[in-house]
């Protein structure tokens, strides 16, 4: 992996050693109003950042991507990650402090992992869940060039009723 920069922010692989850092960010309750929890403890969040930076899951079929996303100040604002496929799909996720939503960072920043996953990956497919409720997250993927996908497709990969799969296939050279 490597260090992805942004015109606003830096994407940097994540690592153990930003478990502190980002247990501030993580804690943020906003960015739970339609999914998931604050990590349990520091300590939790350390153990899950060591998991992870191998890299790969278990069977070693996937590649698990994770960068943090740092400002120009230093500051992390949150995360992007992306799982990889040996068949040229990802699915891709997100998060952002609430303090910095609205500002075109978090679309700058899925841009710029976007086109690592393109460029160096071999990506052409890609995906991502999220709540139907989650307005901003929805449009953030739609500027993006997102599109909600087919029916049999949400159904291949068991989304939830309250959910919402978007789609992008890249057509890149």
């Amino acid at each position: 992996m490597r260090v992805i920069e942004a015109s606003r922010c830096r994407l940097e692989p994540q690592v153990v050693a930003h478990a502190q850092p980002m247990f501030a960010v993580l804690s943020d309750p906003a960015i739970y109003e339609y999914e998931n929890e604050a990590p349990r403890s520091l300590e939790w969040l350390r153990e899950r950042f060591a998991k992870l930076e191998s890299r790969r899951s278990p069977d070693g079929n996937e590649e698990w991507l994770n960068w943090v996303v740092r400002l120009p100040t230093f500051e992390l604002i949150g995360y992007v990650q992306a799982t990889v496929r040996p068949d040229g799909n990802a699915a891709i996720a997100y998060e952002l402090a609430s303090a910095f939503w609205g500002r075109g960072l978090g679309r700058e920043a899925v841009q710029a992992m976007i086109d690592e996953l393109v460029d160096h990956y071999r990506v052409r497919i890609l995906t991502a869940v999220l709540k139907r409720a989650n307005v901003r997250s929805r449009r953030l993927l739609e500027q993006l060039g997102f599109s909600v996908a087919r029916p049999e497709l949400r159904a291949r990969l068991g989304v939830e009723d309250d959910e919402l799969l978007m789609c992008q296939a890249i057509e890149r050279l």
